[in-house]
């Protein structure tokens, strides 16, 4: 894999994932109590032997930056690296990255560098577990210009995503981007025999999605770059490269999540703490890289926890009660809490005893959940005060906004910093 560099896209402004990406990008948001979304990526390249790698950044990148420096540093003796590509004024270019086509186009001088044959391009918000050597070996087998990653799924799902239709040999020769209509879902409709007989079984899958995630030849790559102002690998340059390329499918049957949306992330996060979670983290020889923070284990009091996943440095009060939830980082939960169905993002932070004593003095919550406090249903972001006997229950309402508590997708979210008084309720 060493004639092959990848370029991670790090996303646009996130307006769907706000507020949560209101001070950090797509891929700094935290993922599963200690990881961020960004980590899955990375980790899938160095499980698959990829070292080369660089992040495309645009929008609020500096918590990105600063946990990219602190975790992935390699080698001197192998060159890997994992570098930061922010977009920058340059002679060629006075302007923002204006798409996903347009940000690896305005880097093509890392592309044509000496000893690059293929280029692997992923998105930054994605969760899955994929083995990309196994897409090269298709790659070279099928003599393809580029390979796309396809997983099968039903038709009632289609119109959501962008579907491929495909010939005998797996070669991509038609796509629609999110067919609405039977007509337009007629094109593009695959034979689920022909699933089942790549080794995957369809169950009555009839439909390609693809989960924009690119393989090209470089000079494919730069070809198709220079000879247009395309802004957009998959509005774009993916359904012009299947009428002048030869583009074949990577099958992929695994977990796939595109965490773009605040219903998709608090979803993916509340399945990960469920008994048989639908993307596993202990994998012996495909682990998932995070940055190392030397925090102490979790301490629980007289508290009861269950399908529940609970990171480092939390201390957990007497009497409370956690049900399937994430706990994050640093979490500090007060006495006789109850905490359902609920994601914590945990703390950037421990508080000094002088710090503790003047939020006394002021009246303020410490960082943390107070006692006797009530969450169900809901996101708390980082480093977020709810005092004591605060009552945060599931609202059906779309779209709301109550001060220091939004809804977004009918999830309860508190932003980042907030802070909740005692007895506060929505």
């Amino acid at each position: 894999m060493r004639n092959l560099v990848c370029f991670v896209l790090g996303g646009g402004k996130g307006t769907r994932l706000n507020p949560l990406t209101q001070f950090r990008s797509k891929p700094a948001v935290p993922l599963a109590g200690k990881y961020r979304l960004i980590d899955i990526p990375i980790s899938n390249c160095l499980n698959s032997g990829i070292n080369r790698i660089f992040l495309l950044t645009q929008f609020n990148s500096v918590s990105l930056h600063r946990h990219i420096r602190q975790t992935y540093q390699f080698d001197h003796f192998d060159g890997g690296f994992a570098g930061i590509l922010a977009a920058e004024q340059t002679i060629e270019s006075t302007d923002w990255y204006q798409g996903t086509a347009d940000a690896v186009r305005k880097q093509l001088r890392y592309v044509e560098q000496y000893g690059v044959d293929y280029v692997l391009i992923l998105s930054g918000d994605q969760l899955y577990r994929m083995d990309f050597q196994e897409m090269l070996r298709t790659h070279q087998e099928a003599d393809a210009d580029v390979t796309i990653g396809g997983v099968p799924m039903h038709s009632q799902a289609a119109s959501s995503f962008g579907i491929m239709q495909l010939d005998d040999t797996g070669r991509v020769v038609g796509f629609k981007e999110k067919p609405q209509t039977e007509e337009e879902l007629a094109e593009v409709r695959t034979d689920p025999a022909w699933i089942d007989a790549q080794g995957i079984q369809s169950n009555g899958r009839d439909c390609l999605a693809s989960m924009g995630i690119y393989l090209f030849n470089r000079d494919t790559l730069v070809e198709m770059l220079r000879e247009n102002d395309a802004e957009d690998f998959g509005r774009e340059i993916f359904p012009m490269a299947i009428d002048t390329r030869k583009v074949q499918v990577q099958l992929f049957d695994g977990y796939w999540e595109d965490i773009g949306t605040i219903k998709a992330f608090y979803d993916a996060n509340i399945a990960l703490a469920g008994v048989a979670p639908p993307f596993e983290f202990v994998v012996e020889d495909a682990p998932v890289y995070s940055r190392p923070r030397f925090l102490p284990p979790t301490r629980v009091e007289d508290a009861r926890v269950s399908l529940s996943m609970v990171a480092d440095g939390c201390v957990i009060g007497a009497g409370t009660v956690i049900e399937n939830s994430v706990i994050g980082l640093r979490c500090h939960i007060g006495e006789n809490v109850t905490i359902r169905n609920s994601v914590l993002m945990g703390n950037d932070y421990y508080e000094r005893p002088d710090q503790l004593a003047e939020n006394r003095t002021q009246g303020r919550p410490n960082v943390g959940i107070g006692a006797g406090t009530v969450i169900d249903g809901a996101i708390i972001d980082k480093n977020c005060r709810i005092g004591q006997n605060v009552r945060i229950d599931t609202d059906t309402s779309q779209d709301a906004d109550h001060g220091d508590v939004v809804i977004r997708d009918g999830v309860i979210v508190v932003p980042k910093g907030k802070t909740l008084a005692d007895g506060w309720s929505l």
